[in-house]
């Protein structure tokens, strides 16, 4: 039981780490000097031993940016930059099973099954 209760966890950790980097892949975050995405954005695994993991841009701006899609997003580096740039992946979205299938990947990985 512990092992699959530590697989549990490492899967969500994995499960995280692969949204964040799939989000970066799709150059949907806004990006001028690269800070955002690159240093400042990260998964927080404080909480995943209770099953909670969590994607965190720790800039003053990243909020203002995600909730005001109408702002005229260079696209120079990014093209796709906008605003609300995790909508894709949550329900609804076109990448929407993405996290529910890597999770199932890296369990069966870390479990043995």
């Amino acid at each position: 039981m512990k092992q699959l209760s530590r697989a549990q966890v490492k899967a969500l950790e994995q499960t995280a780490e692969a949204v964040h980097t799939d989000v970066v892949q799709a150059q949907v975050m806004p990006f001028d000097t690269g800070n955002m995405q690159n240093e400042s954005t990260f998964v927080d695994y404080t909480d995943s031993s209770r099953g909670k993991c969590t994607i965190v841009s720790s800039t003053p701006y990243a909020r203002r940016l995600y909730f005001h899609p109408e702002y005229n997003f260079n696209t120079l580096e990014n093209p796709f930059a906008g605003g609300e740039w995790f909508r894709p992946w949550l329900p609804g979205g076109i990448y929407q099973g993405f996290a529910q299938q890597a999770y199932k990947r890296f369990y069966r990985k870390e479990s043995g099954i």
